[in-house]
């Protein structure tokens, strides 16, 4: 058991109906989780909104779970469900048409992988993880998306994690089995590596 969650448990388990208060301070970033995952086949079928509402749903149902010993951290524990939830979307509603079998298989904590598209496509709405942000028309976001497809998994996973799902240098290594210092070097590597990919689409790079 995480020691550092026994207070928050113990106000859970006088008042459980202030969990929704911790829910709703998590909605924006499990959305955020949500959107960077799912399947760019499904987003006129499914909405980010919905897939969290229904994760939290769940959540509450099975709290009592969570207070009896989970020992993943309440947030991360979230998480979890919330990819689990659109895992399960994603295998009702594409079957066989799942990208490739590893993407069936969630790399860390419980969801689906995030896509070079949806990466690329965040990070040309103005969340590119560097202050040299460059303009993107469709043909750049193509070649970046093709450039973070190519990236390993464990790399892009950790750029997602910490850049755009906002989650802690020590969430990061829980999630992937790590000391802190590993999952921060991992992330600078990453963050190195996509630099040199924007710099390579940009032209500032030789």
């Amino acid at each position: 058991m995480d020691h550092d969650d026994e207070p928050l448990r113990q106000r859970l388990r006088a008042e459980p109906a202030r969990f929704g208060e911790f829910v709703a301070v998590e909605r924006d970033r499990l959305r955020r989780m949500v959107a960077l995952r799912l399947d760019p086949r499904l987003r006129g079928r499914l909405d980010a909104s919905d897939v969290v509402q229904d994760a939290c749903a769940e959540a509450v149902a099975r709290l009592p779970e969570w207070l009896d010993g989970d020992d993943m951290p309440l947030h991360l524990w979230l998480r979890f469900l919330t990819g689990q939830k659109l895992l399960q979307l994603h295998r009702h509603h594409l079957g066989m048409e799942m990208r490739a079998a590893q993407r069936e298989v969630p790399l860390f904590g419980g969801a689906p992988d995030a896509s070079g598209v949806s990466v690329a496509s965040a990070i040309a709405d103005g969340g590119a993880p560097s202050p040299a942000a460059i303009a993107m028309d469709a043909e750049t976001v193509r070649k970046l998306s093709a450039a973070l497809e190519s990236m390993k998994r464990e790399d892009r996973e950790v750029l997602v994690m910490r850049h755009f799902e906002h989650l802690s240098n020590g969430d990061v290594a829980r999630l992937l089995g790590l000391t802190s210092g590993g999952a921060s070097l991992r992330y600078l590597r990453a963050a190195e590596r996509l630099r040199a990919i924007l710099d390579e689409i940009s032209g500032t790079r030789p």
